[in-house]
């Protein structure tokens, strides 16, 4: 899958197993045009649909991730607008990377919270300022924030549209890590080769697993897991192999840290 899209404002590459969608409109924040967000929805879909595409890494170009939606457009009455990519992002079979180079507000946080995990600059900065905008969210606020960060910090960040810092996400369980602005690019380097790195089968079960048991009781959630086990069958031969190459691997990484 090499084709790249030509949508105004986003950018689209696909290497190694790794489709890399970047919002590139700088000098508006990159706020999410109509054309921006039909982009979104197609790279998703054409990446779930080539088996040759392991992973969707998600982010932007500095100096912001994005403002949200493009609400000069939005409130013009562009035909469209209701277009909604986080749902596409929700229901992707494709693991999707949020890589979060600096404030992700409203919408944009939106897109954020429906991505499988996310990594963020130490310059990021998180706010909900629909509440404070007249507007109401749309693209599932509501329901991943508190899910995220928990009832009563998603409650003040909703209602108050005040925005929390990269190490206020990091605390509160919005993100999954924080690195210096200049190593955030290498970082997502080396999660999305690791993600490539596995077994396809397997985290595409494990993240099906996760999903079905989110909200599910306790024994639902050990019942699904243990269904999936009698169900598959291992390759032995093919387990034996990538143990050997990982062990070798960190035995190397060990070998030159000491040296």
């Amino acid at each position: 899958m090499t084709e790249e899209l030509a949508v105004e404002g986003l950018r689209s590459r696909w290497a190694d197993g790794v489709r890399w969608l970047t919002l590139d409109r700088p000098k508006a924040r990159n706020a999410l045009t109509v054309a921006m967000r039909r982009g979104l929805i197609d790279a998703v879909r054409g990446a779930d649909a080539d088996p040759g595409t392991r992973l969707v890494v998600l982010t932007a170009t500095d100096p912001a991730f994005s403002a949200g939606v493009d609400l000069k457009e939005s409130l013009g009455g562009a035909r469209g607008a209701r277009t909604d990519p986080a749902e596409v992002l929700r229901v992707a079979r494709t693991p999707v990377l949020g890589v979060i180079n600096g404030p992700c507000y409203t919408g944009a946080l939106e897109l954020a919270l429906s991505c499988d995990f996310l990594i963020a600059s130490d310059k990021a900065k998180f706010a909900d300022t629909h509440a404070a905008l007249g507007l109401v969210a749309g693209w599932g606020m509501s329901a991943m924030l508190p899910r995220a960060v928990g009832v009563r910090l998603a409650r003040q960040m909703m209602v108050t549209g005040d925005p929390i810092t990269a190490d206020q996400a990091l605390q509160a369980g919005l993100v999954n890590e924080v690195v210096p602005h200049e190593r955030l690019p290498d970082r997502a380097e080396r999660i999305a080769a690791a993600i490539v790195a596995a077994a396809p089968d397997s985290v595409s079960a494990t993240l099906g697993l996760l999903a079905d048991g989110e909200g599910a009781t306790l024994a639902h959630a050990l019942a699904l897991e243990s269904a999936a086990k009698l169900r598959r069958r291992t390759d032995v031969a093919e387990v034996s192999r990538r143990f050997l190459a990982r062990t070798a691997s960190q035995h190397e990484h060990r070998r030159r840290a000491e040296n």
